[in-house]
């Protein structure tokens, strides 16, 4: 375990023998145990650096900040038992962690109960804004959308294979993307959708099918929500049915740098992914990052988006606790919303009232070093909740500083909810 680890390590035990007086507290709410580990260690990682960043300078209002570690393993409901106990228990301030919706989903009862404060730095499936998160990934305007522009306008796809791994991102995010495709002329017969449980290994009878798409010669494109291991036997199978980036291309979005690390890439070589950041990303600003986190874990350990995100939504809380004077939840919330930090790739990330954030979208081609050449990137995009793609979603806003509502209705001028939907 290397120092810095062993350190944190023993300030999350020794958490509540700590002066409450003298130190302001930060949950990291990221599985270190079960499916989910080997992508959300990372994440924990990287909140642990910012902290000892941060003390360096001197920390926070006066005091040092001291991350609160618990590790709900992988397990949903767990992680509301987590949250309750950080904030409950611990007195956090505020909490960064989740990967998956469904643990999102799990948490975001409980802060919204004790008006906690949740920083959720991963990609997901829009169709939401609390009060009480602050979503540092990606909407889908800000990566799905993106993704199948590019694919049909420098690709020529025409076709379309939509496959996921069995979870709410996957399929709210091909929902909205069948809408949009076929609001754009595609025609149902030339969508092909698939979802597959966490874990699938037996992918010929599904790669067959989307090669067969292509049987009347237009060209064929997948977009793939598919996660974790399930991606390696689904690009072996591609290539052992002899189909190729140029033949099939795959755009995947939840494909990076971490998941390829380690990994036998011949397969993937040529294949894209849609992100906000990649590592290849050429700024002052990610090069002191990546030298940052290599001296800190080592030469092997590579930067991901969901890290951007990570270190994007800590420096945003930083400044709204230091321009609030404050750590409570409500005066952070009001400090935050228009709030600007760098973010890796050149440009500025600001907090909209919709408590998400302007992003660019970056599309990468695979290497066979497990890294990207980034091959489009566009200016910052605002970060949309609800989604222009679907009829009950386009009528909807989220507005919290200014109507204190997350499902505000444009057409009726109206609060439909306040509290997210679980």
């Amino acid at each position: 375990m290397t120092g810095l680890l062993g350190g944190c390590a023993m300030m999350a035990l020794a958490g509540a023998a700590w002066a409450q007086d003298d130190t302001i507290k930060i949950g990291v709410l990221h599985s270190l145990s079960g499916t989910m580990a080997i992508s959300e260690t990372t994440l924990k990682d990287t909140v642990l650096m910012m902290v000892e960043q941060q003390n360096a300078k001197g920390g926070l209002l006066g005091k040092q900040i001291e991350a609160v570690v618990v590790d709900p393993a992988s397990d949903w409901p767990l992680f509301a038992e987590k949250a309750r106990e950080l904030i409950s228990d611990q007195g956090v301030d505020a909490i960064f962690g989740c990967w998956t919706s469904v643990s999102r989903k799990s948490v975001l009862p409980v802060i919204e109960e004790l008006n906690g404060l949740l920083f959720y730095p991963v990609q997901y499936e829009g169709e939401e804004s609390s009060k009480n998160v602050i979503y540092t990934g990606a909407a889908p305007n800000q990566q799905a959308i993106p993704a199948v522009d590019y694919m049909t306008d420098e690709l020529g796809v025409e076709k379309w294979a939509l496959l996921g791994t069995d979870y709410v991102y996957p399929r709210t995010t091909n929902t909205i993307l069948e809408s949009y495709l076929k609001g754009k002329g595609v025609a149902s017969e030339d969508i092909f959708v698939n979802y597959t449980p966490f874990g699938h290994s037996d992918w010929s009878k599904i790669v067959a099918d989307v090669v067969a798409l292509g049987k009347d010669g237009k060209k064929v494109g997948v977009v793939s929500t598919i996660n974790g291991d399930a991606n390696v036997g689904f690009y072996k199978e591609l290539a052992a049915a002899g189909v190729s980036a140029d033949d099939i291309p795959v755009m995947a979005f939840s494909v990076g740098e971490e998941e390829l690390s380690g990994l036998d890439t011949a397969n993937l070589v040529g294949h894209l992914a849609a992100w906000n950041y990649f590592e290849t990303a050429e700024s002052d600003a990610n090069a002191a990052f990546i030298a940052e986190w290599k001296a800190k874990m080592g030469e092997d350990r590579v930067t991901n988006d969901p890290m951007e995100a990570t270190m994007i939504g800590f420096n945003a809380w930083v400044a709204a606790v230091e321009k609030a004077g404050s750590t409570e939840t409500d005066a952070v919330l009001e400090a935050i919303v228009g709030v600007e930090v760098p973010n890796l790739t050149g440009s500025t990330a600001e907090v909209l009232p919709n408590h998400h954030l302007t992003k660019p979208v970056l599309i990468g081609e695979i290497r066979a070093d497990g890294q990207f050449d980034i091959v489009s990137e566009t200016e910052p995009v605002a970060g949309d909740a609800w989604t222009d793609f679907l009829p009950e979603s386009a009528v909807l806003d989220a507005d919290w500083p200014g109507k204190d509502c997350g499902m505000w209705n444009t057409q009726t001028n109206s609060c439909v909810q306040v509290q997210s939907n679980y």
